[in-house]
């Protein structure tokens, strides 16, 4: 909770300089446009953002994939209409099948989109996606436009006097990051996308391809805090159809005789990847939540809205009437790591004990935060409920937040998660495995569906992997062709 601190004098020092507006050249159209955030800023905005993004969802535990999503970074910046800007390029801990950028050369792929790539053309042409985004600056446009208050939400739980728009609002975790573009922005980053990874020798078509894959699956919904990625990049219209275009006339222009896809090195790269929610991190079964690498567990009301990250958990009722926070207190012990949590969120405690739980040291705290409501000017306040744990020495805690009006009504049943914290000593939830992306040969020529039986894949499973391989079951294989299935 101490980078919300470093997170609002960021905030404040931009919300300061981007007030400036100054004319600047567009790296990719070379026309004059106003710009509200020089190159500077815009880096010093992405160094902000980065250390949020990676302790928000976590960095993929696979160096070899970290060098190699960096490297090929490294190789379509010095090609990029911004070659002298430092590209970050990130593997991120999640199951979403996303990509992402902010401010400064910041991008991020999802574990989750490596695993739904099926040559390396695909993720070069999304990873020029985004760099497309970054060298026409269209994240530094969408971010102007943003207010302070809006930008200070961005990596922590802020208490607003707006319970159920607060609610609402912290619930989506980092969405500030994933602003929708606008039609324009998106066909420039397809046409940029296109240029960059034709211009790095790949056969840019197979990123049409990739895009008809995402058209097929259902993103209405974001998933794990992170949107995917036709909630963040909405369509603009017949996509594949445009980018196989643009894919056309740069491999007419450039007359390379050789395009690379790389199918069988990018599978076998991904051999082992870790596909869909990882149980290590935290995982629910009924209404209970369990830690198997923390060794702890409680439960949430029926009926809340959950979202786990690697820095906090977050529950809420559907009618954002309240919200419970999860997450670690540093401190030297417990009693400092109470007060700092409470100071920092400007609380004012009305009432604290020690106590005990399931065993366990702990403080529980009642405490009240006054304000303004902005929209009425009436004078308003809300409660916090706070139990702070102590498990071998690491501090977590457990906030709950209403209005002062709804609080005596919520805090029994928010008193009751709180009191249910407890060490997880059970092995069969510890010992949780999460699935694996395992890349196999074809043991005989035949039909996908006939490759699958032969593997041991379950038929209930059929379906779901023949979509992760961009196949339908009734396609023929080769012997020995590389195939993705998924276990233990």
């Amino acid at each position: 909770m101490k980078s919300l601190n470093l997170t609002a004098k960021v905030v404040l020092l931009f919300a300061v300089l981007v007030m400036i507006p100054s004319c600047a050249v567009n790296p990719v159209t070379g026309k004059r446009q106003i710009m509200f955030m020089s190159e500077a800023q815009e880096v010093a905005m992405g160094q902000s953002y980065d250390p949020q993004v990676l302790a928000t969802f976590g960095v993929y535990p696979d160096q070899k994939l970290q060098n190699y999503v960096q490297q090929l970074g490294d190789e379509m910046g010095k090609i990029s209409h911004r070659p002298n800007l430092q590209y970050h390029v990130r593997v991120v801990d999640s199951p979403v099948v996303n990509a992402f950028a902010v401010p400064g050369g910041y991008i991020y792929l999802t574990r989750g989109i490596l695993a739904q790539f099926n040559n390396e053309a695909e993720m070069v042409g999304v990873l020029g996606h985004e760099m497309g985004h970054v060298t026409a600056r269209h994240s530094v446009s969408q971010q102007t436009k943003q207010t302070l208050g809006q930008l200070a939400l961005i990596g922590g739980m802020i208490l607003s006097p707006q319970i159920a728009e607060m609610g609402e609002m912290a619930m989506q975790g980092l969405q500030l990051l994933f602003l929708k573009f606008s039609r324009d922005d998106e066909r420039e980053a397809d046409k940029l996308g296109a240029e960059y990874t034709s211009k790095v020798g790949f056969d840019a078509h197979k990123m049409a391809d990739f895009f008809q894959v995402l058209n097929k699956m259902n993103m209405a919904e974001s998933e794990g805090g992170v949107p995917t990625f036709l909630s963040t990049h909405p369509d603009p219209g017949d996509r594949e159809t445009a980018v196989n275009q643009y894919a056309t006339q740069w491999q007419q222009t450039l007359q390379n005789s050789n395009w690379k896809v790389n199918r069988e090195s990018y599978l076998q790269l991904i051999d082992g990847i870790v596909y869909g929610e990882d149980p290590r991190q935290g995982y629910v079964e009924g209404n209970t939540f369990y830690h198997p690498e923390l060794k702890f567990r409680y439960s949430f009301p029926n009926g809340w809205r959950f979202e786990n990250s690697p820095i906090q958990v977050q529950m809420a009722p559907a009618d954002g009437s309240a919200i419970m926070v999860f997450t670690f207190a540093p401190g030297s012990n417990l009693q400092v790591a109470a007060d700092s949590a409470l100071m920092q969120l400007g609380m004012t405690v009305q009432e604290r004990q020690n106590v005990t739980v399931n065993g366990l040291p702990a403080i529980a705290a009642v405490s009240i935060q006054t304000g303004q409501d902005q929209s009425t000017g009436q004078q308003v306040s809300n409660q916090l409920l706070s139990y702070f744990y102590n498990l071998d020495g690491n501090f977590f805690v457990l906030h709950g937040l209403s209005s002062s009006q709804n609080f005596s009504k919520l805090f029994p049943l928010m008193q009751m998660s709180m009191t249910s914290f407890a060490r997880l000593t059970d092995a069969s939830k510890i010992n949780v495995k999460p699935d694996y992306l395992r890349v196999k040969k074809a043991p005989r020529a035949g039909t996908v569906a006939e490759t699958f039986r032969a593997l041991g894949v379950p038929a209930g499973k059929h379906e779901e992997l023949a979509f992760l391989n961009n196949m339908a079951l009734t396609d023929r294989l080769a012997a020995g062709q590389l195939i993705k299935i998924v276990s233990k």
